[in-house]
């Protein structure tokens, strides 16, 4: 191995970071950004779509719920893809996926086909959170890996901030439509730009070792300014790590099993509050337009707790940090669910929420991106947030069953929050020591 035999995954780990490494983390905070509007534009839709094709809250529960379910399998089979050919081509196609989903939602005319086109979509968003989790984890060296993995799961509060403000304006002055039309614009503009700014990560590279991994490895280490290798480092160790069967292994089957658990569990609560505040503001008798401005507030709420929790993070343990949002998100809940007053205070009732939901779900990913090693990184951050997704796609039906059975705002909220709760002790439970 050449370079001074310095593994140049132990550069990464212990080194400053680059501008270019610092540019790819900006841009998946971009794409997450991205994901966080495209998984939402159904729920600021939602008023509209009830209103014209008269569905009940049982049915809409169901269709705001169809992308978690294409994001379960999206994580789970992209995710162990990203494993196998790349982090980079596994993006790349993931938003080409959202851009096609985006496109044809304006064009269906029945509740069915629109169920389909946004359970396709779903794949695409799935498999693209995944992979940026691993990808983040991969460009960021160890001191500031947490960080940067919280930072880069803010984007999908910053994304419904702004892409939210936009839909506002949009059904203000036109239709549903229109948010879907608006997402598929942009998300076709970031195929070029990640096409040209975002490379192979050098770990994976390196673990996996296609064809030419030395000559892309030396062509990234050269744009650093580091000295290039004569040979790879031996990567049969690490790939007899990876795959699914690793995560069920000596070492990580409790990892794997107690993180998927908190993941689904939170992410239910999560979702519920994500899916159903722009309706359940309508139905409190405010147009759809303000109803998307309270979701609006619900993303702020929740960039302010993803930031704080990666700034709390540099400082100390994520664990616990994720505990203590955890604890206010059962909390912050039952609050709303008791908040339906004047839009002021379901405005600060919402913000309040996304304070501390997303602040463990950011948190969470940064565990599990910590959790396990490069080569089974995008097998076990697909797999905990596919399994947990899949389940979570449960949250808004059964809050809409809830809602149909006669359930008031009050009793839903009380039964939803305890997801955050299911994960708090799954957390309590986990195993103190990191993965190797």
């Amino acid at each position: 191995m050449g370079g001074g035999g310095v593994d140049p995954r132990q550069r990464i780990e212990t080194g400053a970071m680059h501008w270019r490494q610092m540019v790819a983390i900006a841009l998946c905070v971009l794409l997450n950004a991205l994901d966080g509007f495209d998984v939402l534009a159904i729920s600021f839709a939602a008023p509209g779509i009830a209103a014209e094709w008269q569905v009940d809250r049982a049915a809409l529960g169901v269709v705001l719920s169809m992308e978690l379910f294409g994001m379960a399998a999206g994580s789970v089979l992209l995710g162990r893809v990203a494993d196998r050919i790349g982090r980079r081509p596994v993006i790349l196609a993931c938003l080409a996926i959202m851009a096609a989903g985006m496109a044809l939602a304006p064009l269906v005319g029945g509740i069915v086909t629109l169920s389909l086109v946004r359970l396709v979509t779903g794949l695409g968003i799935g498999g693209m959170l995944a992979t940026t989790n691993a990808m983040v984890a991969e460009q960021a060296n160890a001191r500031s890996r947490s960080l940067a993995v919280t930072i880069m799961a803010a984007g999908y509060p910053l994304g419904a901030i702004v892409g939210g403000t936009i839909a506002s304006a949009l059904l203000a002055g036109g239709g549903w439509r229109d948010v879907f039309v608006f997402g598929a614009i942009v998300s076709a503009a970031f195929l070029p730009l990640t096409w040209w700014l975002l490379p192979e990560t050098i770990g994976y590279l390196v673990e996996r070792q296609p064809r030419d991994a030395l000559a892309r490895v030396n062509a990234l280490l050269a744009q650093r300014g580091e000295p290039v290798l004569a040979t790879l480092p031996d990567p049969a160790a690490a790939q007899a790590r990876g795959g699914w069967r690793a995560l069920f292994g000596p070492g990580l089957a409790g990892t794997t099993l107690l993180l998927t658990l908190a993941y689904l569990a939170h992410i239910m609560t999560f979702y519920f509050t994500l899916k159903w505040i722009p309706k359940i503001v309508v139905d409190l008798g405010h147009p759809a337009a303000v109803a998307g401005g309270v979701l609006v507030w619900a993303n702020v709420g929740g960039l302010t707790g993803a930031v704080l929790l990666g700034l709390l993070s540099k400082r100390w343990p994520v664990r616990p940090l994720v505990l203590a949002a955890l604890v206010g998100a059962v909390a912050s809940v039952i609050v709303f669910g008791r908040a339906a007053g004047d839009l002021g205070t379901l405005k600060q009732a919402a913000a309040l929420v996304g304070v501390f939901t997303n602040a463990a779900v950011v948190g969470l990913y940064a565990l599990v991106a910590d959790s396990f090693p490069v080569a089974a990184r995008g097998s076990g951050t697909g797999f905990v947030i596919g399994v947990g997704r899949a389940g979570a796609a449960l949250g808004p039906i059964v809050a809409g069953l809830l809602f149909a059975a006669g359930g008031d705002l009050a009793l839903v909220a009380d039964c939803m929050a305890g997801g955050s709760a299911i994960a708090a002790l799954a957390l309590l439970a986990l195993p103190r020591r990191r993965a190797a």
